[in-house]
C-alpha cells in the first residue's frame, strides 16, 4: 500500500470512479491512509467519527450490541465497501460497530471533503445512494429471515451468502466459526453446531482439508 500514491488509490475505489481528474486530485490531497489490526474498532456504535472509511484491503464485520452485551453480526465488508456514510449524511452517532476481521487498510475522508464532493459530482452521490439502498435491502432480508425462517433456513442462507464460485463449485474459504454464524442468525452456538452436523450428514456441506467448506446448494434445506 505504501508504494501507491493517494491519487492511485482513489482511482481504484469504485465510489470515486467517476470523479474528474481535477476532483480526484483535490480528493487525493484530503484523504489519509490508515491500517487497522485484526480486532481493532474502525467505528463504534453510539459514537461519532466524522469521517468516511473506504476499505482498500482486508475484511471488516459490522456488529450491533444490546444492553446485555449480546452481539449480532449484521454484515461483512470487503475491499471497495465504505463505512460511516450514514453518520456523515445525518450527523448522528453510528448505529453499529465495525471492526477489522483481519488486518485492514482504509482511506479516510473527512466530513468537510465528503460533503463538498457530493454536490460537485452527481455520479458519486448516486453511488452513495445505491450503497444505502443495498444495505436497506440486506437489512430487510435479514429481518424477514429472522421472522419467517427456522434456524436451519437461516444457517443455510448464511452459508450460501458466504460461498463464492470456485471452479464450478460453491466454496467458503474465509474462516467462518460456529460462534460467528450464531451471531448472524440469532441462535446459540450449540444449536448452530447441531445444524452444521445435520448439514454434513445430509451432504449439504462438506468440510475439506484445510478448513474450507464445500456447499452443495441443490440439497433440500429444512426451513
Amino acid at each position: 500500500m505504501s508504494m501507491l500514491s493517494n491519487l492511485d488509490l482513489i482511482r481504484r475505489v469504485p465510489l470515486f470512479a467517476m470523479l474528474t481528474p481535477a476532483q480526484a486530485e483535490l480528493l487525493a490531497d484530503a484523504v489519509a491512509k490508515h491500517r487497522f489490526k485484526r480486532g481493532q474498532v474502525i467505528v463504534e456504535q453510539g459514537k461519532k467519527s466524522d469521517a468516511l472509511y473506504i476499505i482498500l484491503s482486508g475484511r471488516a464485520r459490522v456488529l450491533m450490541t444490546d444492553r446485555k452485551s449480546r452481539e449480532v453480526i449484521l454484515a461483512t465488508l470487503q475491499p471497495g465497501d465504505y463505512i460511516g456514510e450514514m453518520s456523515m449524511i445525518d450527523n448522528q452517532p453510528h448505529s453499529a460497530t465495525v471492526e477489522a476481521e483481519i488486518q485492514t487498510d482504509v482511506l479516510v475522508l473527512g466530513r468537510k471533503e465528503f460533503t463538498r464532493c457530493l454536490p460537485e459530482n452527481a455520479t458519486m452521490a448516486y453511488a452513495v445512494m445505491q450503497g444505502l439502498v443495498r444495505r436497506l435491502r440486506h437489512a430487510d432480508q435479514k429481518i424477514g429471515s429472522l421472522a419467517l425462517m427456522g434456524v436451519y433456513g437461516r444457517v443455510a442462507n448464511v452459508l450460501l451468502e458466504s460461498a463464492v464460485a470456485d471452479d464450478g463449485r460453491l466454496m467458503i474459504r474465509d474462516k467462518l466459526s460456529r460462534q460467528d454464524i450464531a451471531k448472524m442468525v440469532g441462535a446459540s452456538r450449540e444449536m448452530v453446531s447441531r445444524v452444521m452436523k445435520d448439514f454434513e450428514e445430509q451432504g449439504f456441506i462438506q468440510t475439506l482439508d484445510g478448513g474450507a467448506i464445500l456447499v452443495n446448494e441443490r440439497r433440500h434445506i429444512p426451513r
